[in-house]
């Protein structure tokens, strides 16, 4: 395999260190408003802001640059609403047979069930898939490596971005996902890992009164 070339990194940019206090003090206070939720305007999303959110996800490092990542936007009504039915009855499923009590109980606060309205009423629905292999132009596989934390990272990118545009997001996950690759007509060489749901909230949108942990918890520092 050849070497890549190796070019000056231009791109970095450094700032003093109370610019990057500052920068990193705002970066939270954007971030931390993000919240979760499951009922949206059906206002009209601009494509182009869809458009960027996903490209920013593309720059996401990957295991050996494999970039094992695929985002299908959809906003067709018509293929929303296949979505949602097969998503609705994967998730009468879940929530009559396959579900633990113990899982049931946690959900329980949140107020889910298997009705997913947001699945139509949303502007927005992008599916990611995660590729297990990639395909070469002479139709050999290529082995791509560490698949799930790469499409992880990119998917972190990508719900930032939606929510740095103005959007608020949803992480969907019925299971299983592979009505996904029928659906979308998405090959046997990719899985579907998430199904973000993006646009406007509702006006009379209300989200549950949780709260994320302290940096005290979820961080310890070794000096």
């Amino acid at each position: 395999m050849a070497t890549a070339e190796f070019i000056p990194y231009s791109a970095y940019r450094e700032f003093p260190e109370d610019e990057m206090i500052r920068r990193s003090e705002e970066f939270y206070e954007l971030v931390n408003r993000r919240r979760t939720v499951r009922t949206f305007s059906d206002r009209n999303v601009d494509r182009i802001i869809i458009e960027k959110a996903i490209h920013a996800a593309g720059t996401a490092p990957s295991g050996a640059n494999m970039q094992p990542w695929n985002f299908i936007a959809v906003s067709s009504p018509e293929i929303k609403s296949k979505i949602r039915i097969a998503a609705e009855q994967e998730e009468k499923e879940f929530y009559a047979n396959k579900a633990p009590k113990e899982w049931l109980d946690a959900l329980a606060p949140l107020g889910t069930d298997d009705k997913k309205p947001f699945l139509e009423r949303a502007p927005w629905l992008i599916a990611v898939f995660a590729e297990k292999y990639g395909k070469l132009e002479d139709g050999r596989s290529v082995k791509h490596y560490y698949v799930q934390e790469s499409v992880g990272i990119a998917t972190g990118i990508l719900l930032t971005a939606l929510h740095a545009a103005g959007l608020a997001t949803l992480t969907h996950t019925p299971s299983p996902m592979n009505f996904l690759n029928e659906i979308l007509n998405r090959s046997e060489n990719e899985r579907p890992y998430l199904l973000i749901v993006t646009g406007f909230p509702d006006e009379n949108t209300t989200i549950p009164d949780v709260h994320r942990k302290k940096l005290h918890e979820i961080s310890q520092f070794i000096v």
